[in-house]
């Protein structure tokens, strides 16, 4: 019997419309590879088998009668973050303040899955409310990196990235607030991708922080994720951010990389990305990459961003202040399980002290701190001038390069317990990701080799201008296979 789970999505897609397989033995397929290795990663809150295998069931009719299939993806299983609300399985965000919630409507970006007749194999683990770097800061389980089960998969996506890198699903649905699709893709060697802001839907999707946050797709390679990102894309007349534009040929994008031609491209390198504090072996990598690029057609710009150094502190100023705002519904009155009898402050005291995480806690102290009175001018308007900045930084970058390429992490995949103690340590993890949410630019990780001094996955991040995604899958793809 062929070993489906080692095959690419589009592979697998072209399989089941050819009759060659059906929808139900590969989602049967992935479903078994869940229960024979998950016990050791840890990439799953909830499995959905039955539903899972119903939508096979119907994909598999439809292949059976000759029918156009719903999309080019049809059949072919998915592993979705459990940050999206579904009305067949519950809708947690790793918290113990979600536990158990059911929701009576599907997000936005779910119904676009239904309607493309994938199945959902289940709902994978995260930092809780998305909220960190290692996914260690779920309230049920700690994620695993495949590669190494001692060392962290990233996060706060580790849970899908993790199921992709393990061959538990092809496909995958994260959340990028601050680098949580590409840091994790970068650690686990797949590939993930932060469409523009505003681009895919966010209606469904429980809030970290609303200005920053975007949903994307994370696949085993750049055409995978391409076909994924044209099925969940498109305007949304209730996300009130999402933008009225058509959705970018990334699919063609891709198609056209694949060539591996990069002749007539100006890719940038930023100077400050990939100085102190950046692991050797990543550098090498790195280093390599350009190389790479280079002898593929592109031409080598380096660009100067100097307001990047600002970005640590206005970020998570901003990040903090958006929670703050964002989770001060989960009180147990209006969202949120309930705790405790008595006033109205002390249920509310008792559920957020017992239904948030400290990680979450830290936060939501933070971003409160610096919303108020006396403290607002001097750091929330300060973040967002910084964030102007930037914004500007990468415009001039741009009227000189068409895409911006460096590390997507400082270092490889790090040991669990390493950092969880220091958390200024797990922010820094984030700084070469961090700029695009800023500016909701569209970034993408792919996978660049493995660090010479660890032996771990190494990914090299691209940036594009916003609206401008199918760069990301050009030269994405065109990469990829200058490396096969």
């Amino acid at each position: 019997m062929a070993n489906w789970t080692e095959l690419s999505a589009h592979e697998l897609a072209e399989k089941i419309q050819a009759g060659e397989v059906t929808s139900r033995e590969i989602t049967q397929a992935f479903l078994d590879k869940i229960a024979e290795t998950d016990g050791d990663i840890g990439a799953f809150l909830h499995i959905g088998a039955e539903e899972a295998l119903q939508v096979a069931d119907e994909v598999d009719a439809q292949v059976a009668a000759g029918e156009k299939p719903a999309s080019p993806l049809a059949g072919v299983p998915l592993a979705l973050k459990d940050l999206f609300v579904t009305t067949d399985a519950p809708t947690t965000a790793a918290s113990k303040m979600l536990e158990g919630y059911m929701s009576p409507y599907d997000a936005t970006i779910v119904t676009k899955i239904r309607e493309a007749k994938i199945p959902i194999l289940g709902k994978t683990n995260l930092d809780e409310f998305a909220m960190g770097s290692s996914t260690e800061n779920s309230a049920y389980k700690i994620t695993r990196n495949p590669h190494d089960l001692e060392r962290t998969p990233g996060g706060s996506g580790g849970g899908t990235a993790a199921a992709l890198a393990a061959n538990q699903a092809p496909l995958g649905i994260g959340t990028d607030t601050g680098g949580s699709i590409r840091q994790p893709a970068s650690l686990t060697g797949t590939v993930g991708v932060k469409p523009t802001y505003g681009a895919v839907s966010r209606y469904g999707m429980i809030a970290n922080a609303s200005s920053l946050d975007q949903c994307g797709p994370c696949a085993n390679s750049v055409l995978d994720a391409a076909l994924l990102h044209e099925a969940i894309a498109g305007h949304d007349e209730y996300d009130a951010t999402s933008v009225d534009r058509p959705v970018s040929s990334v699919v063609e994008a891709a198609k056209q990389g694949a060539s591996g031609d990069l002749s007539g491209v100006k890719v940038g390198r930023v100077k400050q990305f990939g100085g102190e504090g950046t692991q050797s072996g990543v550098v090498e990598a790195i280093d390599a990459a350009f190389a790479q690029l280079e002898k593929q057609g592109a031409e080598i710009v380096e660009v100067d961003c100097p307001n990047f150094e600002h970005v640590m502190g206005a970020y998570y100023i901003i990040q903090t202040s958006e929670v703050s705002s964002n989770l001060a519904r989960f009180d147990g009155m209006r969202y949120g399980q309930r705790k405790g009898e008595g006033s109205a402050e002390e249920v509310m005291a008792r559920t957020r002290g017992e239904g948030f995480g400290d990680e979450v806690k830290r936060r939501i102290i933070l971003g409160t701190y610096a919303l108020s009175v006396g403290y607002y001018d001097a750091y929330y308007l300060q973040a967002q001038r910084i964030r102007t900045l930037v914004a500007q930084d990468f415009q001039k970058a741009f009227d000189q390069v068409d895409v911006i390429a460096g590390p997507a992490t400082p270092t490889t995949a790090f040991k669990l317990g390493d950092k969880v103690d220091d958390p200024l340590a797990m922010y820094n993890f984030d700084l070469f990701t961090l700029p695009l949410n800023l500016a909701g630019l569209p970034g993408m990780s792919v996978p660049a080799g493995t660090a010479s001094d660890t032996g771990l996955p190494v990914g090299l991040q691209l940036i594009a201008p916003a609206f401008a995604d199918e760069r990301l899958y050009r030269v994405g793809a065109a990469f990829e296979a200058g490396r096969a």
